[in-house]
């Protein structure tokens, strides 16, 4: 995850892509380009990984929006604004929406790089996180109806004889299913069973 270097440029300015890809190309990167921000969706999706160097004002869909209907579809791809002329409240609504920088045009080379460097590392940082959930939610799915019962109370802080005396079960019973689900869930302890039950069950 690591070793991410996709960079995608999504500005309608040719200029601009070509100087940005040639400064991104020098560096190392893998760089595509694209003139609006319809024509970037049509190639993103899950499994899309890197940042985005956006423009702000583009026709059509402007990048607000498309950082929008990213954020929809939960594609979480750090991005990089860059506007021509930028205002405060559109800055802090990006910023709030996850962006990582804000920067005027022209834009600094060292200045631009370094946030791309940041962007990517974020990105790396959100797959494996993305990937630690997904695995967490496969083996919380093995897990029996009464399993899952079991881990709510677990959760709520009921201990083993009051599960049992609840659910009208024997206390040796009770054990046993809370050794499955440490064992199904690869928790070592209580402290990380309770995390991991309270992040995907309801």
């Amino acid at each position: 995850m690591n070793n991410i270097t996709n960079v995608y440029v999504v500005d309608d300015d040719e200029a601009v892509r070509k100087s940005l890809r040639m400064l991104l190309k020098t560096e190392g990167y893998s760089v595509a380009t694209f003139s609006g921000a319809e024509e970037f969706l049509t190639i993103c999706n899950q499994e899309t990984a890197g940042c985005i160097i956006l423009d702000v004002n583009m026709p059509e869909m402007d990048g607000p929006a498309l950082q929008q209907e990213l954020n929809r579809r939960g594609l979480n791809l750090p991005i990089i604004f860059l506007t021509g002329q930028g205002s405060i409240p559109i800055t802090v609504r990006a910023l709030k929406a996850g962006a990582i920088d804000f920067l005027t045009k022209p834009v600094d080379g060292t200045e631009l790089l370094a946030c791309v460097k940041k962007a990517l590392k974020k990105c790396a940082e959100l797959k494996i996180q993305s990937a630690d959930l997904h695995s967490k939610a496969i083996r919380l799915a093995t897990l029996t109806d009464r399993e899952k019962e079991i881990l709510s109370m677990i959760i709520a802080g009921h201990a083993n004889k009051e599960i049992a005396e609840q659910l009208g079960i024997s206390y040796r019973t009770v054990e046993n299913h809370r050794a499955h689900i440490m064992l199904k869930t690869g928790a070592s302890n209580l402290r990380d069973l309770i995390w991991l039950g309270s992040q995907s069950i309801s």
